[in-house]
């Protein structure tokens, strides 16, 4: 098995250069590093460093030498260093996150002018030598702390649970975060007023409105069929289609994996155009993340590489967002909102993973992010009263039921469902049951018809007939 590389490998090697004024060649690196990594690797390493402006070079072949990238040293302040926080990202939000100092080698490095920066491709190396169970983007402690943290009484029972206790407050703040993160305009309040009463915000253009409902859209699939998701090329493909519905120029491309190049703004990273690579990488980056034990582990290495990689012609960063959701929701830990999170800092985080293979401003994000989800959503939950158990009971068979009526075309009367429900719905529940049906059948729209499954051409047919 090939050695694998400590996280903090480039935090080491310009440890050791700083530490050697005349700089040190590939063998003295080595050295100084005590053999923690193969020449080859290192060398590797070091080529991908030059070319992203993290480390310097002089000389050639066995006169190279390598040295620091000129002052190191890491800001003192823990915000945006050198950008002011725009409206939606108030200064004392930004300010709130706490990034260690690896986090702010990674954001000085990455706010060097663009042109400062040189071009990198996707590098393979970094997805292959991460070992899921060995390799650790989270540190023990840390995992512990998310663990203790992200508990809930709802660990031993039906995975989603938690999430469809909270349900209604998840689809806003998930929905209305996520899509600022992505440039939306619209407020909590203009979201709160599209999916609860299916009012878009006067004013706003279309692909907004239909940004927040696609987000709703996808996260009632992962909460509605908590039991049934996966990291799998399934789940992954259509939660992609549902967040990219009626927003791409061509429809055809909504969870398919994209066949030509793409340009990333704001950085000099440029990922891999060549399909049949893509499918290879998406397969292993499939494989390895559905191997991951942890929930936080592989809920962050989603959150990390699937932006990395691209896989589709758009939407990937909404769809690592989401995606990183899943195990959380599967576990019936607290899940992960995005919300108040600076976007300027979420993106430095990503550019860092893009040009420098390091993930340390993102994990700083990704952490104090979970820990304001779980704040709001313990407290929500704690307001909330205990579920009724009649609709626990049957939470499956309603939902068959709703589904059933709506595709079979069937006029919805007591004797209708009570028909439908004889055959796995106890005597003495009957009554009740058709009852709950009928109401749900009574408030279907467009806006909800996804948590029972269903199609709009599907919902529109069984309306009009």
């Amino acid at each position: 098995m090939p050695k694998l590389l400590p996280d903090d490998l480039l935090e080491r090697v310009t440890n050791a250069l700083t530490a050697a004024p005349r700089g040190l060649s590939l063998a003295e690196l080595q050295g100084a590093l005590k053999d923690i990594v193969s020449r080859r690797s290192l060398q590797r390493r070091l080529d991908v460093w030059v070319r992203s402006g993290a480390i310097k070079a002089e000389g050639i072949r066995r006169g190279r030498r390598y040295l620091p990238a000129g002052n190191n040293a890491a800001p003192t302040v823990a915000a945006d260093v050198g950008r002011p926080a725009s409206a939606s990202e108030p200064e004392a939000v930004t300010s709130s996150v706490a990034i260690s100092a690896a986090g702010q080698q990674v954001q000085a490095l990455v706010h060097r002018p663009i042109a400062d920066r040189a071009p990198i491709g996707y590098q393979r190396d970094f997805l292959e030598r991460y070992v899921p169970n060995e390799t650790e983007y989270l540190p023990e402690n840390l995992k512990t702390h998310l663990r203790a943290l992200g508990h809930t009484p709802d660990e031993h029972r039906p995975a989603g649970t938690f999430a469809r206790d909270i349900l209604n407050r998840l689809l806003i703040d998930l929905s209305w975060a996520s899509s600022r993160l992505e440039g939306n305009t619209y407020s909590l309040l203009d979201t709160r007023e599209l999916i609860e009463h299916g009012k878009a915000a006067p004013g706003k253009d279309a692909k907004e409105t239909q940004m927040i409902l696609n987000h709703k859209a996808a996260i009632e699939l992962l909460v509605e069929s908590a039991e049934e998701i996966g990291v799998n090329r399934y789940t992954i493909t259509n939660l992609h289609a549902l967040l990219a519905d009626n927003l791409l120029e061509d429809s055809r491309n909504a969870g398919r994996l994209r066949t030509t190049s793409v340009a990333i703004g704001g950085t000099t990273y440029l990922p891999t155009a060549i399909p049949q690579l893509i499918e290879e990488l998406f397969t292993l980056f499939l494989g390895k993340a559905a191997a991951i034990r942890d929930p936080f582990e592989q809920s962050f290495f989603l959150m990390a590489q699937f932006p990395y990689l691209q896989p589709f012609i758009d939407v990937n960063k909404r769809t690592s967002r989401l995606a990183a959701n899943i195990p959380l929701i599967k576990e019936n830990l607290v899940p992960l909102s995005f919300v108040d999170v600076p976007d300027k800092l979420y993106i430095d985080g990503l550019i860092g993973v893009y040009e420098l293979n390091r993930v340390e401003l993102l994990r700083d994000v990704y952490l104090w992010a979970y820990e304001r989800s779980v704040r709001r959503y313990k407290t929500v939950r704690d307001s909330l009263p205990e579920p009724d158990a009649f609709r626990l009971k049957y939470r499956s068979e309603i939902a068959d039921v709703v589904r059933h009526t709506v595709r079979e075309k069937i006029r919805p009367t007591d004797a209708a469902l009570a028909r439908l429900a004889k055959s796995f719905v106890s005597p003495e529940d009957l009554a009740r049951f058709t009852s709950i049906v009928l109401a749900e059948l009574t408030d279907l729209h467009e806006g909800n018809i996804a948590r029972f499954r269903l199609r709009p051409t599907e919902f529109k047919q069984w309306k009009e007939g």
